[in-house]
């Protein structure tokens, strides 16, 4: 997550937090980079000990068949 994001939900890097979308809720551990664009979450979907697809559609192209981006609103809460 963006530094400006992380400073707002007073988080320091590498602390836990939850993202919570519509669909689930995962708990993982913050990474603030000024890579990742203010306002934007990244996360990777091949860790089993996060996985991210909870948070996300299973939404599938109707013709190919295969799973559509992965894109989800998401909010943040610090972790206990």
């Amino acid at each position: 997550m963006n530094p400006k994001d992380a400073q707002r939900l007073g988080l320091a890097d590498g602390e836990p937090v939850y993202a919570v979308s519509r669909r689930g809720r995962i708990r993982a551990r913050a990474w603030i980079t000024e890579r990742i664009p203010e306002g934007v979450v990244y996360a990777p979907f091949h860790f089993a000990e996060a996985p991210a697809n909870r948070l996300t559609r299973s939404a599938l192209d109707p013709i190919s068949r295969i799973p559509e981006y992965k894109v989800s609103a998401v909010r943040l809460e610090k972790a206990d």
